[in-house]
């Protein structure tokens, strides 16, 4: 099973996923995604209520009957959590990615329905614990990751759960080129996940000067801070993000540790903190936290979903053929 590639076990194309962005991600994309080849996924909290969540889902697959996925926070600051799962497992999407929680529920009843799950996973440990309760593939999120980033590196993570697990891994983070993906690729990953070159594409509804910001910035522009969700998130380096700082305060880092209170200082914080970000993405504003990964440093234009996909897969055929050619 460790074999098996993305493309094989979904029946797709190519082995990518457009990663699931929280804000970005619509059906427009994804519709965009499953007609050139790819798979694609979107965070379920992009949508409001339950009647916008369905909506989305019928969308798609009034479009297509090609797979795609819904992302799921598991834990327990998600008050909307029972109620997604249980309009995935009735509208039956063919694969769900878990983040941020136990997924031991979601892996058990999306099975019962024949729907894949993939857990987000950033080291061995957590990888270990997934495989044990079933999860079909590991999402191995890397340090190179947009928004909630790992701590450690592609080639590192996806060398240390190929030789400690049994299932498929797929890289995230870091994907910009097809050089790239077969890179991953002959590391051993099973498929890739791929987000930030997808952020400025004509599809997303999100302001012009959040795709601008992913041209005009690069990867040097990009740093980790940890007041916007109470964990590590990698956004561009604004002048605003430079004016309050990466750090949290004494204060933050207080509350946060706070045995009794941390995790209601947590949820405050995240509250908070993605209102701004949400906020940001939506509309002009001077305070402008606007989530991207490294990988920014390949964006020069903003175009539609098709010409990205087609020139990161058109790159992917060409080093395979080389590669072929030149063993």
């Amino acid at each position: 099973m460790n074999h098996t590639t993305l493309d094989q076990i979904l029946g797709i194309e190519y082995p990518i996923i457009m990663a699931p962005m929280f804000l970005i991600s619509n059906a427009k994309m994804v519709k965009a995604a499953l007609d050139n080849g790819i798979t694609a996924a979107f965070p379920a909290l992009n949508y409001r209520t339950d009647k916008e969540l369905r909506a989305a889902i019928q969308d798609i697959k009034a479009h297509t009957d090609k797979p795609f996925g819904v992302n799921l926070i598991v834990n327990k600051s998600n008050p909307k959590y029972k109620g997604q799962l249980d309009t995935l497992l009735e509208l039956g999407v063919a694969f769900i990615i878990t983040s941020l929680g136990n997924p031991k529920e979601v892996i058990e009843k999306a099975h019962e329905k024949g729907i894949k799950v993939f857990c987000d996973v950033v080291d061995l440990k957590y990888a270990q614990k997934v495989e044990a309760l079933g999860a079909d593939a590991l999402i191995a999120v890397n340090s190179e990751a947009g928004g909630h980033a790992g701590k450690v590196g592609p080639k590192e993570l996806i060398t240390l759960l190929k030789e400690n697990c049994n299932i498929p891994i797929i890289s995230a983070g870091g994907i910009a080129s097809g050089s790239d993906l077969k890179q991953v690729m002959d590391w051993g990953a099973a498929g890739v996940s791929v987000g930030t070159i997808f952020i400025a594409c004509d599809e997303a509804d999100i302001s012009q000067e959040y795709k601008q910001a992913c041209v005009d910035y690069k990867a040097k522009d990009v740093v980790v801070t940890t007041k916007m969700s109470g964990s590590a998130l990698t956004v561009i380096n604004t002048p605003y993000v430079q004016s309050i700082g990466t750090e949290a305060t004494f204060w933050e880092k207080l509350m946060n540790n706070n045995k009794s209170l941390k995790k209601y200082v947590k949820m405050l914080i995240a509250f908070k903190g993605m209102r701004q970000v949400e906020k940001a993405a939506k509309e002009a504003t001077y305070k402008t936290v606007w989530c991207a990964g490294p990988a920014i440093e390949h964006v020069t234009s903003i175009k539609p979903i098709a010409e990205i996909i087609k020139q990161l897969t058109s790159e992917y055929d060409r080093v395979r053929t080389n590669s072929v050619l030149t063993h």
